[in-house]
């Protein structure tokens, strides 16, 4: 597959049609206002095509920017919705091109210390973080640290306003995207993975949309060995005001 990070703002007509389609096909509860709403709240979304037949068989929408916490300025990006076809399960396109893609963003455009804050109500997002990302919160083995804590209650309540309930850790959309029946049920005899067992514990309503807010620092020495791979691996193959071919 081909991926591309592109800025919203350059998105055609045809790719948020496209993005519209794979989402609604893959989660019940998508409404086009809703999704044209989310995806003006980011600034980047990276791409997924098929090679051969240019069509679009993933996505995930990005939001890059600057705050400060404790009198320190960070730079942050929150996902947000993000999908690939279960066609393309079997690709590590996204995971390489997304490291990739924050790479990319860490270097031309994060000014500070780069944090990930991410939700998930699909144990297959979450289980992104252990492959990946040696330091995460929360975790089944290890209590999440008290300025972490407090940090991610901070990012969570400045981006998800009243929708994010602190003592839970839990964001809870009025309308929520669910993903529909054969894609949200947790595969018999993965619950026993203490990540997923875990996820199951902390998100038990994710059947009914309920979001875990989740943490990590973008930084090489942060990654496992897989996702240093991932890091290493990266190929900005062309450049210019429109996009990033990566």
């Amino acid at each position: 597959m081909k991926s591309w990070l592109v800025p919203v703002q350059k998105l055609q007509p045809s790719d948020r049609i496209a993005m519209y389609a794979l989402l609604n096909t893959h989660f019940q509860g998508v409404t086009w206002e809703v999704f044209q709403t989310d995806l003006q709240r980011k600034n980047w979304v990276l791409l997924l095509r098929d090679e051969i037949t240019d069509t679009l068989k993933g996505f995930s929408t990005l939001m890059l920017y600057q705050t400060t916490f404790l009198g320190e300025k960070i730079s942050v990006v929150y996902s947000g919705d993000t999908i690939v076809d279960p066609s393309a399960w079997s690709s590590t396109t996204l995971p390489r091109t997304w490291i990739a893609a924050v790479n990319f963003l860490r270097q031309y455009h994060a000014e500070n210390k780069l944090y990930w804050l991410f939700i998930c109500s699909g144990f297959r997002t979450y289980r992104f973080l252990p492959t990946f990302w040696q330091e995460f919160y929360p975790r089944y083995d290890a209590a999440t640290p008290a300025d972490v804590g407090n940090l991610i209650a901070n990012l969570a309540r400045e981006y998800y306003g009243d929708f994010y309930q602190e003592a839970s850790g839990i964001v809870r959309f009025p309308h929520p995207q669910i993903l529909r029946e054969g894609l949200i049920e947790i595969p018999a005899g993965r619950q026993t993975n203490p990540h997923i067992k875990f996820f199951e514990e902390q998100n038990p309503d994710y059947r009914l949309g309920d979001e875990l807010v989740c943490l990590t620092e973008i930084k090489y020495a942060n990654l496992t060995r897989a996702g240093q791979r991932m890091w290493q691996s990266e190929s900005l193959l062309e450049f210019d005001q429109d996009y990033v071919l990566i």
